[in-house]
């Protein structure tokens, strides 16, 4: 039987990824880390889709704030707003989250006997995030298959698309995109003027799809 967890943050990416490990896997558990962030929406999301889908899902908090507090989206800093550029992207790093995220995970795979581990980082999150670059997916990869008593496949399906083309794939299997958070700000809409929020509208608009969330 394959088996499949998904580190599911309840955003737009690993909302779709969930969805098509359902159309691929016999049977998909999800995993969300509590780290510290500003907001918990994207994990209420998480959630909330889990439980709508019956997919056995986990919340684990990782006490990590001080160590990850040099980023806008865990420290005392502004959330940039404006188009992602390079300088506003450094400011929304937080440094080795998915090594930390991914090694957890791994464990908890091992210890359900899954055959595979995912997770959606993207070719727009390649130039500034080094932990969401091929080469970081590939070397972990051979990290992870050293397990002699349990081996997982870790992959990152989406590592090679865009957003846009992200969005293009849950559409293409009619997925509500109601139920995926985005937004780096925590109100009761999203705020439109973060990079997160114009990087999704840039992809729906791409799609000539209009986001539910809008």
């Amino acid at each position: 039987m394959r088996k499949v967890l998904v580190v599911y943050s309840g955003g737009l990416d690993s909302y779709t990824l969930l969805n098509k490990a359902l159309k691929e896997f016999d049977e998909v558990s999800a995993i969300t880390f509590n780290y510290g962030q500003k907001h918990k929406k994207e994990i209420d999301y998480a959630i909330a889709n889990c439980k709508k889908l019956s997919i056995a899902h986990e919340v684990i908090d990782l006490p990590l704030t001080g160590l990850l507090s040099g980023s806008a989206l865990v420290g005392d800093s502004e959330i940039p707003e404006g188009n992602y550029d390079k300088d506003k992207m450094k400011l929304t790093v937080v440094p080795n989250r998915n090594m930390i995220m991914i090694s957890v995970a791994a464990s908890m795979a091992i210890r359900d006997q899954a055959s595979h581990l995912w997770y959606a980082a993207h070719a727009g999150d390649h130039e500034i995030y080094p932990d969401c670059r091929p080469e970081f997916i590939l070397k972990l990869k051979e990290v992870l298959e050293i397990c002699d008593y349990h081996k997982i496949s870790f992959e990152a399906p989406f590592q090679d698309l865009s957003k846009a083309e992200i969005v293009a794939e849950g559409l293409s299997m009619n997925l509500d995109y109601h139920d995926a958070w985005t937004c780096y700000e925590g109100g009761l809409k999203p705020c439109l003027k973060c990079s997160a929020c114009l990087e999704r509208k840039g992809a729906f608009e791409f799609n000539n799809a209009i986001d539910p969330l809008k």
